[in-house]
């Protein structure tokens, strides 16, 4: 971890497209007087499943995967945290061990924000109270979805829909590239399912000319195709 100012230009409390919208100005300078804000390495643990938080974080900069871990020590990652999302925060509320953990997958700006201030932000806002509401009922859909997918779909189907899932997430660039570059065994542990089945269906993409491969990055070629696959944008 690497102290750090916010030199990035976007700040997540400030910003119109985070949950922090609904507080008044000076709510958000209150944030922004009691934050901590510093630079993460990739590959850097923000917090581990079983411990104790007490705060949360916005992420102003990079990608953070949050994960559960198997009994055999095996990752299934649950969805991945962006620029203007927050996490850490159910602990807060519930008062409960974390139930996941957190990894930096690129060099990340978070800002990390005192759990008792979160608590009276949410006593005392309403709005704020309905956004945070709001974002964990999101999150909790998406969850239950998932294991819908796990139980019901095939790998095929399901790594179809994770690669547009990444599109609509992070974007593709100037090549129609995925933004954001994982290595096979985290696009596996996404899908829930061995590493060399991942690798296997990607390489049947290609041959099928849905997608293009250049090491980790993932060209998409026919994203129609992709959505059809995946029988989930139908």
């Amino acid at each position: 971890m690497i102290k750090s100012a916010n030199s990035n230009g976007f700040n997540c409390i400030d910003s119109n497209d985070t949950v922090f919208k609904h507080l008044t100005e000076e709510e958000k300078q209150l944030l922004n007087d009691e934050k901590t804000c510093n630079t993460y390495k990739k590959g850097s643990e923000i917090y581990h499943e079983g411990s104790r938080t007490n705060g949360l974080y916005c992420i102003n900069q990079g990608i953070v995967k949050i994960y559960k871990t198997g009994i055999d020590g095996r990752e299934q990652i649950i969805y991945f945290a962006k620029r203007g999302d927050i996490i850490g925060y159910r602990s807060i509320l519930s008062g409960d061990l974390a139930c996941s953990s957190a990894k930096t997958i690129q060099e990340s700006q978070l800002c990390f924000i005192p759990g008792d201030l979160l608590v009276s932000l949410i006593k005392q806002n309403g709005d704020f109270a309905m956004g945070v509401l709001q974002q964990s009922c999101k999150e909790l859909g998406e969850a239950n979805s998932f294991i819908t997918d796990i139980a019901q779909k095939t790998v095929r189907e399901r790594l179809a829909e994770v690669l547009i899932k990444l599109k609509i997430n992070f974007g593709l660039n100037e090549e129609d590239e995925l933004q954001v570059s994982l290595t096979r065994e985290e696009l596996a542990n996404i899908v829930g399912t061995a590493t060399e089945s991942v690798i296997r269906l990607l390489s049947e993409f290609k041959q099928d000319k849905l997608i293009d491969l250049k090491g980790r990055k993932i060209k998409l070629l026919d994203v129609k195709k992709l959505e059809k696959i995946s029988n989930a944008f139908n």
